[in-house]
């Protein structure tokens, strides 16, 4: 068994020093490949934390009316399922959240008898598409005189939010195919060169595996290859768009740094990389065995 790994290993370093620019050529079709396909990864993921923004900060203000049952109404919409927060917000705060709203024109509100603003409950809905139902079953409580949320808004959000989570998935499914597909035909490339040794060895009585051996060593380490290359790319790039988005004062615009997330994305375009390798060599090899 050692024998074999080691002549396996022998025959990989020899095909990747005897075809070393095919190899290079190979490594960097991976490196392209996955270099735009983490960029992909990298662009849905900030697109979904900024969703995820927009989807946190929807609110259902339930404008309450002058005689309502402050703790009635409170106790009511708490029981309702996916309530994940409640807030009361007073006439009088609601009023000083005006003034501070308008800013050098608050003297505008100076000339008012009384405070025209209603007693108001803010709530959050624990997922932004319940929100419409949940709006519904509010407006239904006693107490409650008008509810706004955003109508129609909330709606095309979420809808935007649905098809770009369902184009990504399916955009990143392609990319994938594509990726397998190239390691696959530079690797067919380099098999078709040793087809005769193949055969030779074939009649030898050697297995399958004894000759796929070499060839899966020699992809995976081409798409490790290409998969570290795009990685050091991707990184320096994104680190440098990271440091110019956050001396902008574009705050929708501030990119995704958490450490585990960007960590993921490179561990799984390096493990992507060896993947690809192996399949496309053990793909390309399957022909000329002929099983």
């Amino acid at each position: 068994m050692l024998n074999s790994a080691r002549y396996c290993l022998r025959q990989a370093v020899a095909s990747l020093t005897r075809n070393f620019w095919l190899a290079v050529a190979a490594a960097g079709i991976v490196a392209v490949t996955l270099l735009i396909l983490g960029a992909f990864v990298l662009f849905v993921g900030n697109l979904s934390s900024w969703t995820r923004t927009v989807e946190s900060s929807i609110e259902i203000n339930a404008f309450l009316a002058a005689d309502a049952d402050h703790h009635k109404v409170r106790e009511a919409i708490q029981r309702l399922p996916g309530v994940a927060s409640i807030t009361f917000i007073s006439k009088e705060q609601a009023l000083r959240e005006v003034r501070k709203s308008l800013g050098e024109r608050a003297d505008i509100l100076e000339g008012l008898d009384e405070n025209p603003l209603p007693d108001t409950y803010r709530i959050k809905a624990t997922r932004a598409e319940d929100v419409p139902s949940l709006a519904r079953s509010i407006e239904q409580i006693a107490g409650v005189d008008k509810v706004n949320y955003g109508q129609g808004i909330v709606e095309k959000v979420i809808a935007v939010t649905r098809w770009i989570n369902l184009a990504s998935l399916i955009s990143a499914g392609l990319l994938g195919i594509a990726a397998v597909f190239l390691i696959m035909t530079t690797i067919r490339l380099s098999v078709a060169a040793r087809q005769e040794e193949i055969s030779i060895m074939k009649i030898l009585g050697a297995s399958n595996w004894f000759v796929r051996s070499p060839f899966l060593m020699e992809g995976m380490t081409v798409g490790f290859g290409g998969a570290v290359l795009a990685t050091l790319i991707l990184n320096v790039v994104y680190l440098s768009l990271v440091n110019q988005l956050e001396k902008a004062p574009l705050f929708f615009l501030q990119p995704v740094t958490d450490q585990q997330f960007l960590l993921s994305i490179m561990g799984g375009i390096i493990g992507l990389g060896l993947f690809i390798g192996g399949l496309g060599s053990l793909i390309s090899v399957r022909k000329f065995l002929q099983v």
